[in-house]
């Protein structure tokens, strides 16, 4: 199975697609889509939507893990990531492919086992569980972790689930 993980913002929104093979997991593609904090939120949302569907073309994804909305005591900063996760979900959805939203607490958990883990812990992890030589960039790691976290949760639903003998 290949899931896209998508660590959303306005201004560098972090894309993974991991395979997962029985036990073995490996990265397929990442990258981060950056925008300058000088360009206009248009240009900042267009890159999204191409970043997102370059990682689908390339990815071929089964299905979808995006970063849930937070708290936010800045209304203008929660409209900048709604904005942004709106486009990458949209993308998504227009290519038939289910989305799952993971708090960010609980996709850190996954990896590191700690929801109040840094993003060099979440480096490192990822790191390591990819069998990678260097670290991902930051927010392309998150978006690994986001991938991890469905699978995982995948797994404990199938554990859960009554299974024929």
């Amino acid at each position: 199975m290949r899931v896209l993980g998508i660590d959303a913002s306005l201004r560098s929104t972090g894309l993974a697609v991991i395979e997962s093979r029985g036990a073995a997991l490996s990265v397929v593609t990442h990258r981060v889509v950056r925008v300058r904090a000088d360009r206009p939120v248009s240009e900042c949302l267009v890159a999204i939507l191409r970043g997102v569907r370059d990682a689908l073309d390339t990815g071929r994804p089964d299905v979808a893990a995006i970063e849930s909305a937070f708290y936010f005591k800045n209304a203008r900063t929660a409209m900048a990531l709604g904005q942004a996760r709106g486009v990458a979900i949209a993308c998504c959805a227009e290519r038939g492919l289910p989305v799952y939203e993971y708090a960010p607490r609980r996709a850190k958990q996954s990896v590191v086992g700690f929801g109040g883990a840094e993003k060099e812990q979440v480096q490192r992890m990822t790191m390591r569980m990819f069998g990678l030589q260097e670290p991902l960039p930051a927010d392309a790691s998150d978006a690994a972790a986001i991938a991890v976290c469905h699978l995982h949760s995948l797994s404990a639903y199938a554990a859960l689930r009554s299974q024929s003998i």
